[in-house]
């Protein structure tokens, strides 16, 4: 039989049951647009953290210490990281562009009339900008001189200078932090919410101010000089190996640890975080399309069903096909050619439905969806051979009647 007449009787028996044909096309439909609209959900979750990660600076290096059984390691002599450690790496490491270390804590600010409370300050480096990727919108940052001479300067988040400053100028103002009198010399571009930091709402002063003024004794500035993180910016990524090599050893040499030994520290960038990052979400995702699977499998069984009734309902039809000559196997194309225009126009109206889901999913929700084309394809094709595994039992039942049987059923 022709291939063309076989799709037109196929398409004209389904129209015949118009409602009940839609019916079955349902469970496709459902699942195909579960598929798309799960791993564009998934997708999504992974562009997200991706851009997160990388929108905190480019080509960077995290260098941390390593955790022993009584705490983190202290200082050269005893192992952990230091801050004299960020500056031999930033001194005789070639190949990077800037270092940067944070020494946090929470204090009340005051300008004017305006105080607020529970304020983050950020003690950096003149680096942090590059380092961080971030820029100043007014003013300037501080220098490095400026950090060794401690120089009372602050430089503020978006929003928090427009908190305490509202419209007018900050730059020279004064400010209380902690009733420590300091000066504005800058104001940072809008950064936003990144993780669960707010950039916009940090101060943000010199390293060797947080240490002198806002470490409470002796014991804990000493204490304040480790680090809990280096942060290294490296000038040209294809040496991004040799750069991590070369640290390795510096810092290997500076805490008397054997090239053979256990380092106190550890060392990763931002492709290793992006990775197991994804490795994560990949799971994740692979899980949602299996559940997603299954609704492809009910809607499989329900073309099984209603093919199974529908030979029974045309068993007379077989019948006469059979004594004008068709043989066992047109009749076989012909019901399994019903099953698979079942699940393909299930398909294709469940990709219209998944993609347009996924579109108003992501705009109506907080979370960012990414349709994958590939994912169109997997639950395209996947309904075609959901419709051909299904569709078969019931087409090779209808290709097995005996005709003379088939022309005596009522």
């Amino acid at each position: 039989m022709n291939p063309a007449e076989v799709l037109r009787i196929s398409w004209e028996a389904i129209g015949k049951n118009k409602v009940r044909s839609l019916l079955t096309m349902l469970g496709i439909i459902i699942g195909v647009a579960a598929v798309i609209i799960m791993i564009a959900v998934s997708s999504g979750t992974q562009a997200t953290i991706r851009d997160q990660i990388t929108s905190l600076g480019s080509n960077l290096i995290f260098i941390t210490p390593n955790f022993s059984r009584n705490g983190p390691q202290r200082g050269p002599e005893t192992g952990g990281l230091v801050f004299s450690d960020a500056t031999a790496i930033q001194q005789q490491v070639p190949n990077v562009s800037g270092v940067s270390v944070e020494q946090g804590g929470s204090e009340t600010v005051s300008a004017g009339s305006v105080s607020l409370s529970s304020i983050s300050i950020l003690g950096t480096l003149p680096d942090f900008l590059t380092v961080r990727s971030m820029k100043v919108a007014s003013g300037r940052y501080f220098t490095a001189q400026e950090n060794t001479s401690r120089v009372k300067a602050v430089v503020l988040g978006y929003s928090l200078a427009q908190q305490l400053f509202g419209t007018s100028d900050p730059i020279g103002q004064t400010v209380l932090v902690n009733n420590l009198r300091m000066t504005v010399i800058g104001v940072l571009a809008k950064k936003g919410l990144v993780g669960d930091v707010d950039y916009d709402a940090r101060l943000y002063m010199p390293y060797q101010v947080v240490l002198h003024y806002f470490i409470p004794s002796q014991f804990a500035r000493f204490l304040g000089q480790s680090v809990r993180t280096i942060y290294v910016q490296v000038a040209d990524p294809k040496l991004m190996n040799d750069t991590i090599n070369q640290i390795n050893l510096l810092l290997l040499q500076r805490h008397k640890i054997a090239s053979s030994g256990t380092p106190d520290f550890t060392i990763t960038t931002q492709q290793n975080i992006i990775s197991t990052q994804e490795s994560t979400t990949a799971a994740f995702r692979n899980l949602l399309a299996w559940v997603a699977g299954v609704s492809l499998v009910v809607g499989g069984i329900g073309i099984m069903n209603i093919m199974l009734v529908s030979v029974t309902e045309r068993t007379r039809e077989i019948g006469l096909r059979q004594a004008v000559g068709a043989t066992p196997s047109d009749v076989r194309w012909q019901f399994l050619s019903e099953a698979l225009l079942l699940s393909l126009v299930g398909g294709i109206i469940g990709i219209v439905v998944g993609v347009g889901g996924s579109f108003v999913f992501g705009k109506l929700s907080a979370m960012r969806t990414v349709v994958i084309p590939s994912s169109i394809l997997l639950a395209f094709c996947s309904a075609a051979a959901v419709g051909a595994f299904f569709g078969y039992y019931p087409a090779n039942q209808a290709a097995q009647l005996d005709p003379i049987d088939a022309l005596r059923h009522e």
